[in-house]
């Protein structure tokens, strides 16, 4: 049996809650029940505008609950302040836009790499894992490498909108190829972005794979078979 851990993106949750400026449903509990029902860990992707996910959701997930808490956050002084403040287990670098729906790919490497590798060595120092959001290229894998991230998160956002099973199976080809550089590093490997129930098995299945980050699609099953469940079916598909 693979030992494929899973994360759960909860920002979703606060977007319900933020709709009317209420207090449920609560990220807190959310997260026990995640933790609780098969989840590795907790994601919570702290933005710019705080769109979702409130700094106090974070500040009481680390407090209030035993349990690896994992932040999104953009390469920011901002952000960094927090982070080493909150201390979450590990942390993801990704890109962020104003506008964006959701993120669009991985980060920029090209003219940020001194940025990158600041604040990536800063949170590396204060024990927190660092992992940068990369698509599945050589470049940017190397980049990551070098600059001293723990792991990679490969951006599975073209493989999760492929049509058809040649397009579906080129970009599964990229992932794995990605996957071989990452583990020729030494480097601890993630992927995610617009995977769900339909399309996570193959992922699940690349050879190296240490863990999956997931959000949308489980807290969309959610509001039918609730959040236990939801959690549960997925962790035993990529198992």
């Amino acid at each position: 049996m693979r030992n494929v851990k899973l994360g759960v993106n909860i920002d979703h949750i606060a977007t319900l809650r933020n709709a009317r400026n209420e207090k449920n449903p609560d990220t807190v509990e959310a997260t026990r029940v995640v933790l609780s029902s098969g989840g590795d860990m907790v994601v919570m992707h702290l933005r710019g505008d705080r769109r979702h996910i409130k700094d106090a959701d974070l500040e009481r997930a680390r407090r209030e609950v035993k349990g690896l808490i994992h932040l999104e956050m953009a390469a920011t002084p901002e952000m960094e302040k927090i982070a080493l403040k909150i201390r979450p287990d590990s942390v993801c670098i990704v890109p962020e836009s104003p506008n964006e729906v959701t993120t669009q790919g991985g980060l920029k490497m090209a003219g940020n790499l001194a940025g990158l590798e600041k604040i990536t060595r800063s949170l590396s120092k204060s024990g927190i894992e660092v992992s940068l959001f990369v698509d599945p290229e050589p470049q940017p894998i190397r980049a990551a490498h070098n600059i001293g991230a723990d792991c990679i998160e490969l951006c599975t956002s073209k493989y999760s909108v492929s049509w058809g099973k040649k397009l579906q199976a080129k970009e599964l080809e990229q992932l794995q190829l990605a996957s071989f550089l990452v583990k020729e590093l030494k480097m601890n490997l993630h992927a995610g972005h617009g995977l769900d129930y339909y399309n996570v098995v193959p992922v699940a299945r690349i050879e190296g794979m240490d863990s999956l980050n997931i959000g949308y699609s489980i807290i969309s099953r959610a509001m039918f078979v609730g959040l236990k469940t939801a959690v549960s079916e997925m962790k035993r598909l990529i198992q």
